[in-house]
């Protein structure tokens, strides 16, 4: 079983910036495809942003593209996501993911965090 706890959700003032941090237990983290997804109350769980096991593949989504950024330290079995120019829109509960290929749907993903809740005020 692969465990992962996100941290470093919040409040932030429109056009500011939070680093999400995901750590995950286990030695086989670095075998792992890692994927960050958000939902807002009364929406579908969308896709953010994903990264392949050694960071040679990197997806994002349209709306975050240029503004977020996906990276990782296996050697700290740990996945970021850095955000900046943050948009009211962005408000979400965002979800840390983990499974052995990178997909860019929520079905491609095995394990899943507790979530972190960021909000954006204008």
């Amino acid at each position: 079983q692969v465990q992962l706890v996100e941290s470093g959700g919040g409040l932030v003032q429109a056009g500011g910036s939070l680093r999400l941090s995901c750590a995950a237990s286990g030695r086989t983290f670095s075998t792992y495809a890692m994927g960050w997804f958000r939902q807002a109350p009364g929406k579908e769980r969308e896709f953010v942003a994903a990264i392949s096991s050694i960071s040679i593949i990197t997806y994002y989504a349209d709306s975050v593209k240029g503004r977020f950024t996906i990276s990782r330290d296996n050697a700290k079995n740990t996945v970021y996501l850095q955000m900046n120019s943050l948009k009211p829109e962005d408000t979400a509960v965002y979800y840390c993911a983990a499974d052995r290929t990178i997909g860019r749907r929520n079905y491609d993903y095995d394990y899943w965090g507790q979530g972190t809740q960021v909000t954006v005020s204008s």
